[in-house]
């Protein structure tokens, strides 16, 4: 486990503050935002469970936060009075304006960008930090992707999701929610999925259940390939998760058929581990021909 992160224990929900922010919450000249279905919000309207979420980064109060989608700030009140060194990134208009009023103390900090365009650079450099949000539905599978792509600057990521996407995210294999997302992920992070929760607390109500997941950079620095290709076996295999691998992997090892021998080859794409992936991708570069 790294130096940065302890061990997660279950969070004692403090009843008093949570009334003191619904006392905060009350704003009676401000007109609520309407959600919109293009930009997938569904806002969250139980205290109890977005202080569940804020504290997800009990452990790394330390380092600077981004909360993608805040919406009108139901989770960010919580963030703000843990002290956070945070920051806020908003596509919604409306809500960017609902957000300069209501928090006055995020003055400078509220962003009204597409998180998915950002040069995240720009914002923190080579430095650590850390990202949480109540993530829009239509779009959570992209964070997580970009994600990704920050890996070496993005310490934890955790925040709420559609149900299934944070169960694919977390499910180890022999799942058969266990896919592309899962392999990509688990390769730099560990992952636990803490809770699930239901429609009910939403406004609107979505149609599906929601969970709330965290991700914590584990050890790796360097997988020891090539991770272009890597990625392509990964989606490849994925991409015709019924057959077996000696199928949908072909293409790549058409130059050394001996290899399609192998038992890892009568095996389908759910049934291999990160580790497995990782063999299957040195394997195709010791192939005689490099991959295309």
């Amino acid at each position: 486990m790294p130096p940065y992160a302890k061990k997660w224990l279950p969070l004692q929900i403090d009843k008093a503050r949570i009334g003191a922010c619904k006392g905060n919450n009350k704003r009676p000249n401000m007109r609520k935002v309407r959600a919109k279905k293009s930009l997938g919000q569904h806002f969250l309207t139980d205290l109890s469970i977005a202080e569940r979420i804020a504290h997800t980064l009990d452990d790394f109060k330390h380092l600077p936060v981004l909360e993608v989608g805040p919406g009108m700030g139901v989770l960010t009140q919580f963030l703000l009075d843990m002290g956070l060194d945070l920051t806020v990134v908003e596509l919604d208009s409306e809500s960017v304006d609902y957000l300069e009023a209501a928090y006055p103390q995020l003055h400078g900090r509220i962003i009204g960008e597409d998180f998915l365009k950002m040069d995240l650079h720009r914002l923190y450099g080579d430095s650590p930090f850390c990202i949480i949000g109540n993530y829009p539905y239509n779009i959570s599978t992209q964070i997580f992707f970009k994600v990704l792509d920050y890996r070496d600057q993005v310490v934890c990521c955790s925040g709420m999701l559609q149900r299934e996407v944070a169960q694919r995210i977390a499910e180890p294999p022999g799942s058969k929610a266990y896919g592309i997302l899962s392999v990509l992920l688990q390769a730099w992070y560990d992952i636990e999925y803490l809770f699930t929760v239901d429609e009910h607390i939403f406004n609107p109500p979505p149609k599906v259940k929601s969970g709330v997941i965290r991700l914590t950079r584990n050890d790796v620095t360097d997988l020891g390939l090539d991770e272009r290709l890597f990625k392509r076996i990964v989606k490849a295999a994925f991409g015709q998760r019924r057959k077996m691998l000696r199928s949908s992997l072909k293409p790549i090892f058409s130059t050394d058929p001996a290899a399609m021998e192998r038992d890892v080859f009568r095996q389908r794409p759910e049934q291999l581990g990160v580790e497995d992936f990782i063999a299957l991708t040195r394997l195709a570069m010791e192939q005689p021909q490099s991959v295309p």
